[in-house]
């Protein structure tokens, strides 16, 4: 199976590197195996959310199908306009109408019967439920249609530009797509609500109605004895057509990732969605880490001097500096590149100087302000070495102050004689 890297979306944008360069410099310096992460999923966008970067992507930018994914903008949109989610309301029939007939998860509610939207929030992410996404879309907006309407201007609003809604439960519509890019985006908005970040991450919950309710995260990896040892937060989506889709967060080694994949094989109804996300984790996990680029305090880079007793001016580092990089990383290529006045003195004015750029081999890692603190001490004697004009100077003042004082004394003796 083969796959399209980032690297491909960021060498279009490149405009410095020759192709042949930029070939082998990603093929050696970043030497992610194709084979190591040979997926199912058709679709995958993964992020270290610690930097907010993509890790690895695969036709992300796609419009598709996202079956049940659709139900996180479901959600948040409830979670945005419902004032109170310990309220209890009756389930509608209106909710319930046609689901037995389009084959979608449901909770089980029953005409009638009453929950919270707390309740319900929880049956929209946890076991999927089109009967609760239905209760809610009937008491925030009177019926489906118009809280569709409220779904299609958030993703205005957040910019999704592959997304469309067409219904709250995400059923094989042609007017109902996104792409996994779109789902990545809505995902990470949606996580900063923590209502929203809490329902995500939980396993299980006890219903007002005494219903328990558990992930389809638990029920995949029970089921088929998956070593899930990364995924802490998940949402699946599945129809015939968008095939098994997965929006999860997950933390290794102190890094947090958030991966969407969709279009993942149904055959055996076996969870590949959840086997090409622990694979990846796996592989993210295992092969990266976060190294050390320099400690506070370190001497980073010299400045030339004048006029002063220090010879160089010490450019330290004023705080300890990490990035994610692979195992095998040799950090002996790390390099340093100044901009700025090049040379520094007493007289220097204090403050931005110039900046410090932090290289490894052709990537830029990052960009340091660099400031003068005004801590150069004067020294005379190099003041006299680097302006050679000075000693001339000062003979000519002295020359003059005594051309002065004799002058003065003669006229002095003049007057006297005078007198």
């Amino acid at each position: 199976m083969t796959e399209k890297f980032s690297y491909y979306s960021f060498y279009r944008k490149s405009k410095i590197m020759p192709k042949i360069f930029f070939f082998l410099f990603f093929l050696f310096f970043f030497p992610i195996s194709i084979k190591a992460l040979d997926i199912y999923s058709e679709h995958a966008i993964l992020y270290n959310m610690n930097e907010n970067t993509v890790l690895f992507e695969k036709n992300a930018e796609k419009k598709i199908p996202i079956a049940s994914l659709t139900k996180i903008m479901t959600a948040i949109v409830a979670i945005e306009n419902i004032s109170d989610l310990e309220e209890k309301v009756p389930v509608p029939k209106e909710a319930l109408e046609g689901l037995a007939a389009k084959n979608a998860m449901v909770v089980g509610l029953k005409v009638g019967e009453e929950v919270t939207f707390r309740d319900l929030l929880y049956g929209v992410l946890l076991p999927s439920g089109a009967d609760a996404t239905g209760t809610i879309a009937y008491y925030v907006s009177g019926n489906e249609e118009n809280y569709v309407k409220l779904m299609n201007e958030k993703a205005q609003e957040l910019n999704l530009s592959s997304t469309h809604f067409s219904d709250t439960s995400g059923l094989d519509d042609q007017n109902n797509y996104s792409s996994v890019k779109d789902v990545s985006i809505l995902l990470q908005y949606a996580l900063k609500n923590e209502e929203f970040k809490k329902i995500f991450t939980s396993q299980e919950y006890l219903m007002s109605n005494g219903t328990v309710l558990k992930s389809t995260l638990v029920y995949y990896t029970e089921k088929f004895a998956l070593d899930n040892k990364y995924i802490y937060g998940s949402k699946t989506g599945f129809t015939t057509i968008a095939g098994f889709c997965l929006a999860s967060i997950a933390e290794s080694n102190g890094v947090e990732y958030l991966l969407v994949t969709a279009k993942a094989p149904t055959t055996n109804q076996y969870p590949y969605h959840f086997a090409d996300a622990l694979k990846i984790y796996e592989y993210y996990g295992t092969h990266y880490q976060y190294q050390n680029i320099y400690k506070k305090e370190e001497s980073l880079y010299f400045l030339d001097t004048l006029y002063s007793q220090e010879e160089k001016y010490e450019i330290k580092a004023v705080e300890d500096y990490s990035y994610y990089l692979p195992n095998d990383t040799n950090l002996d290529k790390i390099s340093f590149q100044y901009e700025g006045i090049d040379v520094v003195t007493p007289f220097t004015k204090k403050g931005k100087i110039g900046t410090l750029e932090v290289y490894l081999e052709n990537t830029l890692l990052k960009t340091i302000e660099v400031s003068y603190d005004g801590t150069l001490s004067l020294s005379i004697i190099r003041l006299f070495k680097e302006i050679p004009e000075i000693p001339i100077l000062i003979i000519i003042v002295v020359l003059s102050l005594l051309y002065v004082c004799f002058r003065k004394k003669k006229r002095k003796k003049r007057y006297k004689r005078k007198i």
